[in-house]
């Protein structure tokens, strides 16, 4: 495998840890929004959730952006 592919197929794999982090820790209650854990999993992952969760209609409350965030890393990965 090229050492770019590596590289790129590695930092996926990352992106997928720290979001799924991020999905983890929505699901806890009354969590400080302070908290540096939390603020930097945001501040990593809703530049690629905003314009995701705004092209999606909305679903009742269920947020299916990381769904679909997830669907394109898998389909990248597959490419590389």
């Amino acid at each position: 495998m090229n050492p770019l592919f590596a590289v790129l197929y590695w930092l996926l794999q990352v992106y997928q840890m720290i979001l799924v982090a991020r999905v983890l820790i929505s699901w806890i209650p009354n969590l400080d929004p302070n908290n540096p854990i939390a603020r930097v999993l945001y501040q990593l992952t809703e530049p690629v959730l905003a314009p995701i969760r705004s092209a999606l209609p909305p679903m009742g409350g269920i947020d299916l952006s990381p769904l679909v965030v997830f669907l394109g890393i898998f389909i990248l990965m597959q490419l590389v």
